[in-house]
Formats: C-alpha cells, structure tokens, sequence
C-alpha cells in the first residue's frame, strides 16, 4: 500500500507533503490541547512571558491543522470514511473540539472573549455531530461484533469533548447578562454531566476490552493517558462551574459539582501510577520502541490538564495542598511537551523536509 501512495501522490517534497497530509492521525488536535492547556496553567503562575509563547504554538498548530484536516477531507475522503468506521481511530476526532475549546479559553485569558464565543459555538455543533455520528459509525452500525474488542484508550476523548464545552462556557458566563448567562450556565452544567456518563460508559467497555481479550504491549498506547486526562478536565470543568455567577441550574447543583471535582481529582491522581507502570512493562521489560508518534500528545494534554485542574480546584475549594500538587505538576507537563516537541520536529524533517522514513498506515 505504501508503495502504490507513492507512485498516486509522486516523489519529491510535494508527493511527501501530500502523503503526511493523507496520513494525517485524526487525533492530531491533541497537539493544540497539550499547547494551550500548559499555557494556561503558566499564565495562572505567572509565567507570561513562556505562557505566550505556548500560547502562539497553540493557535498556530489550530489553524495549520484545520487547513490540513480540511485538505485531507477534499483530498481523500474515502480514508476519512474508513477512519469513521473504525473504533480505533474514530474517536480520535473529537480532539478538534476539546483543541477548540481549549484555544478558546486561553484566548479568553487575554481578554479575546468574542473569539472564544465563536469557537465555543463551533464546538458545541462540532460536539453534538461528532456526538451522534462517530457512535454510530464506528459502534452501532458496525456488523463485525464484539465492538468491545476494538476499544481503547481513545473513546475518552469523548469525555473530554464534552467537558471541554463546560469549562469554555463557565469560562464565559461570569460578568453575562442575565439571559445569556443563564443559557451558559445550562450548557456547563448539561455538557458537565454528560461528561460523567461518558466516562462511566468509556470506563466499562474499555476495561473489559482490557479484561477478556489479551493485552499485548503494543495495544498499551500513549492515548490510554486520556483516561486521567479525562477526569482532570472534569475537575477543572466542575471547578470552574462552583465559581460561576448565580443563576438557577448553577445553584442547584454547585455543591453537587464541588464535592465530585475532588472525587475525580482522587482517581486521576491514583491513576498516574498504574499509567507509569505500564509504560515502563511496556518500553523497558518488552522492549516496544520508544519513538515519536502523534499519540504521545495524548500524554502531554493529561499531564497539563492535571496541573490546571489542581490549580483551579485548589482555588475554587479553597484546597492548598491540590494547588501545591498542581504547580508541580504543570512543570512535568512542560518537562513533556518540550520533549514531544523536539521529537515532532525530527519527524517531521525526516519525513516531510529529507524523506529518511516512510508514512505507515496509522493503527
């Protein structure tokens, strides 16, 4: 197959450019989320200066990646369709939303809130498409059974999806008029809560994918770190829905949030190890290659998402020692965005700028 792409596509830096952008990983927005979401957590510290520039990374990589992804659609719409149809990949979508949302919410930070109303609305309809069709394609409408055995660590971004749609219309709602503020208070609330039960669903099926069917090494992937990630982006969701404005959905269910933020701040922290643990079983006792690929941006968003979520929760529960966790944390997801950085850009120069490697089809 790869042999005839290169023959399709021809040789040279074009024909390398267009096989990259055919074998573009549908997930590759997670390098937006990583990027924005350790800028925000810098620019909470006071590191603004750092804070900005991941901040530039994080909306250049948005726009390169939409022109990319909207290349691809044109370009090759029969691989995206195939993508949609597997349950391996298809989830891996819905980092275009959480990336969205979370460009959005920096952006809010510098005062830009008009441009994170608009990229809120585009997420929201993204959410709610992707929400309906990816299950479908890629679960229900599928005739092979069982679907439990093409699970991963991916359907989590589906929860991240959603809580994504939360934390950027809490991010909105202080300071709203009453009608609109109270609409954003019914979609962080609303979008918060589906959150739940997609992880709940997400967390059952994939561990009984892990349960009766045998784990290789190699199925123990860079995006099974989504599942903390999930739950960090939940607590910060659920805390910065306590910190909202009254308004009636807000008020009825802001002790509830609060008390259940800390709750999945516990099981994301006790979740870091076994993550850790099984990376080592996998690259140090099983010798599986330790390489660049697109989903080791599925580790750095967890780990920044951690590090904000502390911060927030801390702040809004007024929890010190989740602060303190969390200030740590976010200097060992920059520790891990610097190095993901450095491999994307050697990937890059071997496969795109000199073509030393080739472009596998994407598992």
């Amino acid at each position: 197959m790869a042999t005839t792409r290169s023959v399709t596509e021809g040789a040279g830096f074009a024909g390398r450019v267009r096989r990259a952008v055919r074998s573009l990983a549908p997930g590759y927005f997670a390098l937006v989320m990583g990027s924005g979401i350790i800028s925000v957590g810098l620019r909470l510290e006071g590191f603004d200066v750092l804070s900005a520039l991941l901040g530039w990374v994080c909306a250049g990589a948005y726009v390169l990646l939409v022109l990319l992804t909207l290349w691809r659609l044109v370009s090759y719409p029969a691989d995206v369709r195939e993508e949609f149809d597997d349950a391996r990949r298809a989830f891996g979508y819905f980092t275009f939303v959480a990336g969205t949302n979370v460009l959005g919410v920096r952006l809010a930070m510098d005062g830009h809130v008009g441009w994170t109303a608009g990229l809120l609305v585009l997420s929201f309809v993204t959410w709610l498409v992707l929400g309906y069709v990816v299950p479908w394609t890629a679960v229900l409408g599928r005739t092979e059974r069982p679907v439990v055995a093409t699970a991963n660590g991916t359907w989590f971004i589906w929860v991240v999806a959603s809580q994504s749609v939360a934390v950027a219309s809490a991010s909105l709602q202080p300071g709203s008029d009453q009608v609109r503020g109270g609409l954003l208070a019914v979609l962080a609330v609303v979008s918060w809560s589906v959150g739940i039960f997609l992880y709940a669903a997400a967390g059952v099926i994939v561990a009984l994918r892990m349960l009766l069917y045998e784990l290789r090494p190699v199925d123990l992937t860079p995006p099974y770190w989504v599942a903390m990630g999930a739950c960090a982006i939940t607590v910060l969701a659920g805390a910065r829905i306590v910190e909202m404005d009254d308004a009636p959905m807000v008020n009825a269910t802001r002790g509830l949030v609060a008390g259940l933020s800390v709750v999945f701040w516990a099981f994301a922290t006790w979740l870091i190890p076994p993550l850790v643990a099984a990376g080592w079983w996998r690259h140090r006792r099983h010798r599986v290659p330790l390489v660049y690929e697109a989903t080791l941006w599925s580790i750095v968003f967890p780990l920044g998402m951690y590090a904000v979520a502390g911060i927030y929760l801390g702040q809004a529960d007024r929890l010190p020692v989740v602060g303190a966790i969390g200030a740590v944390e976010l200097w060992v997801a920059f520790a891990a965005w610097c190095l993901v950085l450095a491999g994307m850009v050697v990937h890059l120069w071997r496969t795109v700028a000199t073509s030393r490697s080739s472009f596998p089809r994407r598992e």
